[in-house]
């Protein structure tokens, strides 16, 4: 069974989400919820791909932004690692990995437009900050021995290439190719803004209540993320990584007076910008905290906890449906199809679908959160619990859900849901884009308005909560002595 500081630890975090249930709105508001749902699978299981104009162009454009950001922050976290011991390049990653690529979007659509660079660099800078973490983790952990093998006199560079990478060569490939699939769904979701990706045919869709286009588009872009292992070959990749920019489409040529007027006046607090003193400011801030940033924060950490919960429950549900252990091969197909369609939808797309149909409120975006992260949860526990030997005389069925596999994979299990702890928080400031009063929501309202001093201020405050929840998720982790494993 798992260890006494273990199930105090997930009871109190269960007490916690069912008291922010007290607090969090939670209803179906749709005059017919049941109805538009199943006009919805209708269309999932009569696809008209014949009738969405421009299905290629977005395919290709989200493949294409996906690989250009991806190389792009694959290449200046590797070269971050290196320096990543320093606690300014960890302060540094840690901040720009803690805003959303859709935030980083609407930031740089102020003064780029509907450039590609918009895109790349929305994908490129939160995922340098995520690379640079975790190819510093895998870097340290590399086996010392092959260095003293090296000729004496062998320089640091030539013994980091020749001996460090090598012994890492697989966990840093498997891991980047991970962040290629993760790149595609942030690529895909950057059409909610104005960018010429899937996102911006499947909003489109959705709001004229074309299903069937919509399903189409979702299918094809399952297809694109269960087929990476077939079309991403690294022989092929240094192809696809110089050719995606060319693919990545024209936009308005780049106003670079609109970039220095928005760091020089546009972010700058009003008072401050118009020279109205240090009382003015305090009032601006006050107002700013009182209407804004205290409830996007409240209504970010309900939810999070929720869906963390939820993510949680839905993971330790799943796992069994693709183990080894438990039913057939045709039990463990459907599962594998039902992971797969979790963990592949994007959770912005998956709450954009659920609020489309049962109306806003939180329940859409709690459903979204936990379904994509307990799949991602339920795959990588189901393939664990699949490696692990049991006698001949364990027990069946539910027994051996109970007292073999649960209690064997637990520890495992907490470390992959305190692992995305930050990621679910991310997501949840996010979605207050499609009106749910998170963050995001707020954020989203001061753009909307042209004060853009405002929403700096509370993307800055989104970066802060993050970082604060991934701090104590490796404070937790390091009190139990839970293994943090990454996500690949």
């Amino acid at each position: 069974m798992p260890s006494s500081p273990t199930v105090r630890v997930s009871f109190l975090f269960i007490a916690i989400a069912f008291g922010c249930l007290l607090f969090a709105d939670m209803a179906i508001t749709a005059t017919n919820p049941w109805l538009d749902l199943g006009r919805f699978f209708m269309g999932m299981v009569t696809p008209d791909f014949l009738s969405i104009e421009g299905l290629y162009t977005a395919v290709l454009r989200t493949v294409a932004f996906a690989f250009t950001g991806v190389a792009l922050g694959s290449l200046s976290g590797f070269l971050l690692s290196l320096v990543y011991r320093f606690r300014a390049v960890r302060l540094f990653c840690a901040f720009i990995r803690a805003i959303h690529e859709l935030f980083w979007a609407l930031i740089f659509l102020q003064f780029f437009g509907f450039h590609p660079l918009t895109g790349v660099l929305a994908i490129a800078i939160p995922y340098a900050g995520i690379f640079a973490k975790v190819y510093s983790e895998i870097l340290d952990e590399a086996d010392p021995e092959p260095r003293k093998l090296l000729p004496f006199g062998t320089g640091i560079v030539s013994a980091f290439f020749f001996a460090r990478v090598p012994d890492c060569w697989l966990q840093l490939r498997t891991y980047t190719s991970y962040r290629l699939e993760c790149g595609l769904r942030s690529s895909a979701i950057l059409g909610f803004v104005g960018l010429p990706t899937m996102g911006f045919y499947l909003e489109s869709a959705f709001s004229q209540t074309h299903y069937s286009e919509a399903g189409a588009l979702l299918l094809v872009f399952y297809v694109l993320i269960a087929t990476i292992p077939i079309w991403v070959r690294p022989k092929l990749l240094p192809v696809y990584v110089l050719s995606a920019p060319f693919f990545l489409g024209d936009g308005m040529p780049i106003v670079w007076g609109n970039v220095t007027r928005f760091f020089t006046e546009d972010i700058v607090p009003s008072p401050i910008r118009n020279s109205e003193g240090f009382g003015s400011l305090m009032s601006w801030f006050g107002d700013l905290m009182v209407h804004s940033a205290l409830p996007g924060i409240w209504n970010t950490l309900i939810l999070t906890q929720i869906a963390l919960v939820t993510t949680g429950l839905i993971a330790l549900a799943a796992f069994p449906l693709i183990s080894t252990h438990f039913g057939g091969p045709i039990r463990r197909i459907f599962g594998n199809v039902f992971l797969v369609v979790a963990r592949s939808t994007p959770e912005y797309i998956l709450a954009y679908i659920l609020l489309q149909l049962w109306g806003p409120s939180m329940l859409p975006a709690a459903v979204a959160l936990a379904l994509h992260n307990g799949g991602i949860i339920g795959h990588l526990i189901g393939r664990q619990s699949s490696g692990i030997k049991l006698r001949a005389d364990a027990p069946v069925g539910l027994n051996r859900y109970s007292y073999e596999l649960t209690p064997r994979v637990y520890r495992s299990f907490l470390a992959f849901l305190f692992y995305r702890w930050e990621i679910i928080m991310r997501e949840t400031a996010i979605l207050g884009i499609l009106g749910i009063a998170t963050l995001g929501f707020y954020i989203d309202s001061a753009i909307q308005d042209i004060r853009f001093d405002r929403a700096m201020i509370l993307i800055l405050i989104t970066a802060m909560l993050n970082i604060g929840i991934d701090a104590l998720s490796r404070f937790i982790r390091r009190k139990l002595a839970l293994q943090t494993m990454p996500t690949c």
